[in-house]
């Protein structure tokens, strides 16, 4: 079995015009959401994990507060430049060409492609993932090479604001 949680990035701010959209850091609400949410899944996700994040500075600032809170080092973040400004079949091949060692992968990226892949693998109750959502993907497959549409099941499903809602 393996599991693909996918993370969409914090809220960013929009407060330095000068900065392109790779450098757009996470406000003060995303900081303290990343962190929230990384907290609320510390106790659900089994070991060992993999982070793998977009290199945008705001998905990786969001990858590094779930590596503080898991207490995974920074260092061992793989960035994938792939996932910035990617649709659903680039994140589709990114996915398929995960270790197979790694039974469990959090991605971090952008929508729309995240919302469009989580959409495209398995059976969803949203339209569009929030800032900070959450959710996890089970496959019973041996390879992540077998990763295919619709072969998923939602396992988990959150984010910042869902107590609201």
């Amino acid at each position: 079995m393996r599991r693909l949680t996918l993370v969409r990035h914090a809220k960013s701010s929009w407060d330095y015009e000068e900065l392109s959209d790779f450098e757009r850091p996470l406000n003060a609400r995303g900081r303290r959401d990343a962190s929230a949410m990384a907290r609320k899944l510390v106790a659900e996700l089994e070991r060992p994990l993999r982070l793998v994040s977009s290199p945008a500075l705001r998905a990786i600032t969001t990858a590094h507060a779930f590596a503080d809170a898991l207490d995974i080092r920074h260092a061992d973040i793989r960035v994938e430049p792939r996932i910035y400004e990617a649709s659903r079949g680039t994140l589709l091949e990114v996915a398929r060409q995960l270790d197979d060692a790694d039974h469990h992968v959090l991605l971090f990226g952008h929508n729309p492609g995240l919302t469009e892949l989580s959409l495209m693998l398995a059976r969803c109750p949203f339209a569009e993932l929030p800032t900070c959502a959450v959710a996890t993907l089970r496959f019973e497959i041996p390879t992540w090479n077998e990763l295919n549409p619709g072969a998923g099941t939602l396992q988990r499903y959150d984010f910042p604001k869902k107590a609201e809602s």
